[in-house]
């Protein structure tokens, strides 16, 4: 995009513009999980220790949203406390709401991890850190209900630090898309895919990755070769916070359970559903949200590290 109507369009905190002239290691963190994934305050209280954390782990964050009619890449304390006080009031904005929230000065929009990872490569950061992915929903086959996040995975030159896709969805159908679309699915120190709330499926990686210098490694050689699109980096959730499988299903059928006698459909699901298993198990899943997203965020910084020196030591950034 031209310099200048870049500029039209998306705002840098001091501290992100900063970082990316000085060639610094930047991590994206999206803000649905701040107004649509947690109750307020802990959600305020969850991005700014999300943030925290990429800091102590050597690179500066840049949560994203859309505020003021412009697009931001990093927010400040008050604009994420404005965000986490909208709650689901919100609007939750994926690619094909991006034009439209910028018609007003007023809006208020979160964005989803397709969201942000557009606005990431617009800004120029290549590493994002969230919960989990969207994906294939359950039913898929008859209400087509697919995540747009596939798709920008597909498109859009970024990398997602995740733990997987959220456990509401239907994972073999989430692996198919993304091998369809030659997204690779990377393991961070786990052969399997992680099923969010707990460290393991039955589903495997692509490819299991010790060291996050390799990752890094593989995702310049990927850019560098001009074969686009992004790539899912799956994280298992820290053992001490993980889930019981059994628990979280039975939790997870509930819900999903009330969802269709509700007749829930489209971008409600996901909070719904996410509400719902919060309930269910007594609030020890938002506890597991929480401390996956902040392991997550200590991956990710580490990857945009390494990413860092490797593409300046080939001077490819």
């Amino acid at each position: 995009m031209n310099p200048q109507l870049l500029e039209q369009y998306l705002s840098l905190t001091p501290e992100v513009k900063a970082a990316l002239d000085d060639n610094q290691p930047v991590v994206a963190l999206e803000s649905t999980i701040i107004s649509h994934g947690m109750p307020y305050p802990a959600n305020v209280e969850t991005a700014l220790a999300v943030e925290a954390r990429v800091r102590e782990n050597g690179a500066v964050p840049a949560t994203i949203g859309i505020l003021n009619g412009r697009l931001h890449a990093g927010l400040n304390q008050q604009q994420i406390e404005q965000l986490g006080k909208s709650g689901q009031h919100s609007l939750k904005v994926s690619r094909r709401d991006i034009p439209f929230a910028l018609l007003s000065d007023k809006t208020v929009g979160a964005t989803t991890v397709a969201a942000t990872m557009i606005i990431a490569e617009l800004a120029g950061i290549r590493v994002f850190a969230t919960g989990g992915i969207g994906g294939v929903h359950r039913g898929a086959a008859k209400t087509f209900d697919i995540s747009a996040d596939l798709q920008e995975l597909a498109n859009t030159n970024v990398a997602v630090v995740c733990a997987g896709a959220k456990s509401i969805l239907d994972i073999p159908l989430t692996r198919e898309y993304l091998e369809t679309y030659g997204v690779p699915v990377i393991g961070y120190q786990t052969d399997c895919w992680p099923a969010f709330y707990t460290r393991r499926s039955e589903h495997m990686v692509d490819y299991n990755v010790e060291q996050t210098e390799q990752i890094a490694r593989a995702l310049a050689n990927k850019w560098a070769l001009n074969l686009n699109g992004g790539a899912v980096v799956c994280v298992p959730v820290p053992e001490a916070y993980a889930q019981d499988e059994r628990v979280i299903n039975s939790a997870i059928d509930s819900a999903l359970q009330e969802m269709q006698e509700k007749s829930i459909t489209g971008k409600d699901t996901t909070p719904f559903l996410l509400g719902k298993i919060a309930e269910i198990t007594a609030g020890s899943s938002l506890q597991t949200n929480i401390e996956l997203v902040l392991n997550n965020a200590s991956v990710a910084a580490n990857i945009a590290k390494d990413l860092v020196k490797i593409e300046s030591s080939h001077g490819s950034r």
